[in-house]
């Protein structure tokens, strides 16, 4: 995160933070004077962070004077600063990333159809956005120590791509993928343990059949929770500062797919949209994030029916029908009582009634 750090406060905090902590007139008169070159401002650097972009003497100049960074009391190295910007940049790119590839695949890949399913609840598309946008700023706040403890060298995090071979550059991924995937199958097991279900998971399932909205709307403890894995992993393990950017990205839309209720594969091993589907229909089953192999060693891994598979039958009414009878009786087992308001149930009740 310091590449993402140094960059923002390059473009946008230095500018902030002079704004609102300059340093007294006389010395920004003095500063703003001065070359980059001058002995003054390396005699100053201790101030910066900067290593990536690009070295000493400052000659990147961006959106502002080489000197911006230097016109502000508050240093880039003050680690309060450093967590309220961390803090900053990680709801910020949350909220962006989350709307950003949820409206994509809403308007692209979501068939909405899914809404004429019995179980699709009342406004659920608008109370999956207001829990998400909820959590989001919740979860960033919690993650933020990970990011200090980051730039402040305690992980394993590199940068020079020969530090640890060429080859490793390529074996990190699948560790990284193994490694979270099974920290996240204890950790969101245990979630449905009736304790941790009640008080923090239960907001996540309230989403019988989500759409990809639900992929973020958690309580946000759930949701730190279940992250944990991926920001463990460069303290234990050495990991590339670009890589971990890149597979940040893809967590998020790997999040997003599996809500969409789009089944584009039936591959065994892949916890896709059909697994996670089973899931939220379900309750205790398919607990794994990227691959099935930790529900079937822990005995929990349900396979999705193969009328998931075909457009006709996954969508029709006998499939739901089956699919909500089933939901019943193993909400109750969970839950005790279900109070969800689902949209169609007026109609049911107007059809009862005549």
């Amino acid at each position: 995160m310091d590449i993402v750090l140094e960059t923002a406060d390059a473009f946008l905090f230095d500018h902030i933070y002079a704004k609102l902590f300059p340093v007294p007139r006389a010395v920004a008169t003095l500063l703003q004077a001065t070359v980059p070159s001058n002995e003054l401002l390396l005699s100053l650097s201790k101030n910066l962070s900067l290593s990536y972009i690009p070295s000493e003497p400052y000659e990147y100049t961006f959106l502002s004077a080489p000197t911006t960074a230097y016109l502000s009391t508050i240093p880039r190295t003050n680690i309060v600063r450093q967590s309220i910007s961390l803090f900053l940049i990680t709801w910020i790119f949350g909220v962006l990333l989350y709307f950003l590839f949820a409206s994509l695949s809403y308007f692209l890949i979501f068939d909405k159809r899914t809404m004429d399913h019995p179980k699709y609840l009342k406004n659920q598309m608008r109370m999956e956005i207001q829990q998400a946008l909820s959590s989001l700023p919740w979860m960033s706040l919690y993650t933020v120590p990970w990011f200090v403890a980051e730039i402040h060298g305690y992980s394993h995090m590199y940068w020079d791509p020969n530090q640890y071979g060429k080859a490793y550059l390529f074996l990190q991924y699948p560790l990284f993928i193994a490694f979270t995937d099974f920290g996240i199958y204890l950790i969101h097991r245990g979630l449905h343990h009736p304790i941790m279900y009640k008080r923090l998971h239960k907001p996540h399932h309230k989403w019988i059949v989500p759409t990809p909205f639900a992929s973020h709307a958690f309580h946000p403890m759930d949701g730190y929770l279940q992250s944990l894995p991926y920001h463990i992993f460069p303290f234990v393990l050495p990991l590339h500062k670009l890589s971990y950017l890149i597979l940040f990205t893809f967590i998020n839309i790997w999040t997003i797919l599996i809500h969409d209720g789009e089944y584009m594969t039936n591959n065994p091993a892949v916890n896709g949209a059909a697994c996670h589907t089973v899931h939220h229909l379900y309750f205790n089953y398919n607990y794994g994030q990227f691959t099935t192999l930790w529900d079937r060693i822990g005995g929990s891994y349900r396979t999705p029916e193969k009328s998931l598979f075909d457009q006709q039958t996954k969508m029709s009414k006998t499939t739901w029908k089956k699919q909500a009878s089933e939901m019943e009786k193993i909400v109750k087992e969970v839950e005790q009582e279900d109070n969800r308001q689902y949209l169609h149930d007026d109609a049911v009740e107007e059809k009862k009634e005549k």
